[in-house]
């Protein structure tokens, strides 16, 4: 029991901090995440927040688990919908703090997106080490994975590619500019992932189920 409060804690924590790294990347204004594009162009022109249209999100790539994967479609995985919608209250949360960071000058906002790129990688490795239950986006691409012959690797890339370009079409057909995709957008791709496994390999030695390790011979 108490290793199971751990794992949520950390995947609580996780979610704390991913949520602060999307919304240093919003106040950078050099274009968020991949998996976050979408969301910010849609809060741009519809009567939605970030966090709001980041639930919106996560429940059709809920939806479209459950189409793919239909029968073999495991009920745990259900769990992936309160922890959108605290995934996204926490995003929200993470905006109105940061409300009255002003970014003056080219390099602050580079600090202010690398600092979101930094957080969101930490986040990440949370995620994982607390080995719950994946958010949505990550789902999406396994269910895909599992009904198509195609390696985790690859299909997160062409997954991530997709939104953006989705975040472009919204932004250029409905706001006639292009919004929330910029060259903080293809350094995010680029990097998060190099550095959740790089922070992901500095928790290994992290102990979840409350055993000490000279329990074990």
């Amino acid at each position: 029991m108490i290793a199971v409060v751990k794992r949520y804690l950390v995947l609580f924590a996780g979610l704390w901090i991913m949520a602060f790294g999307v919304a240093f990347s919003i106040k950078a204004n050099l274009g968020t995440s991949p998996i976050s594009s979408v969301p910010y162009v849609v809060s741009l022109f519809a009567p939605l927040t970030v966090g709001n249209a980041t639930i919106l999100m996560h429940c059709v790539f809920i939806l479209i688990q459950i189409l793919l994967l239909r029968r073999k479609y495991e009920r745990i995985q259900l769990m992936q919908l309160p922890v959108a919608f605290l995934f996204g209250y926490l995003t929200d949360f993470g905006v109105w703090v940061l409300e009255k960071v002003v970014c003056r000058t080219y390099w602050q906002q580079w600090l202010a997106c690398l600092a979101g790129i930094i957080l969101v990688a930490v986040g990440v490795s949370l995620e994982v080490k607390a080995d719950v239950v994946v958010l949505a986006g990550e789902g999406v691409v396994l269910a895909i994975c599992k009904v198509l012959p195609v390696k985790f690797g690859f299909m997160k890339v062409g997954f991530d590619v997709t939104l953006v370009i989705i975040a472009c079409l919204l932004s250029l057909s409905i706001l006639g500019t292009l919004q929330g995709v910029r060259e903080g957008t293809v350094a995010a791709a680029i990097f998060v992932g190099l550095l959740a496994k790089r922070f992901g390999k500095w928790m290994k030695g992290w102990d979840l189920e409350g055993k000490q390790k000279n329990e074990i011979r």
